[in-house]
């Protein structure tokens, strides 16, 4: 079903990625952390270091939402999304130094309201790189 796609789309495409002050945004030298989610990709922050975050549009009450963050650089990043207003995930990935740690959280279809969203990212030092994915698989 195409439902919302183009709105989708277009509203994803214009995201806004918010990072703290100092804090280096940097080339994948080691890799990409998360792939490209694909059609049902809300949000692909492909890589950034330290505190950050994204507030975008087009989430659909009727799907699914997953939330999921890779990151590396030893130490942890504390990932929080709002929607609407209101707090619907939080939670805390590890981040080895040399590999990927990751962290997920799958809401169902109501929790994530539609309209806009954002995703904070507390990392524990600016050296934590990681990146990020919001999808509503349908």
């Amino acid at each position: 079903m195409t439902r919302f796609r183009a709105v989708l789309a277009t509203t994803a495409a214009a995201f806004l990625v918010w990072g703290a002050a100092g804090a280096a945004t940097a080339a994948p030298a080691d890799g990409i952390l998360l792939p490209h989610p694909g059609p049902d990709g809300l949000v692909w922050v492909e890589e950034h270091r330290g505190d950050g975050g994204v507030a975008s549009g087009g989430a659909w009450e009727g799907l699914p939402t997953v939330l999921t963050v890779a990151c590396e650089g030893g130490g942890t990043v504390t990932v929080t999304m709002e929607s609407q207003q209101d707090q619907v995930a939080a939670f805390t990935a590890d981040c080895p130094a040399g590999e990927p740690g990751r962290g997920s959280v799958t809401m169902p279809a109501g929790v994530v309201r539609s309209g806009s969203f954002t995703i904070g990212v507390d990392a524990s030092s600016d050296s934590v790189r990681w990146a990020l994915t919001v999808t509503q698989p349908e």
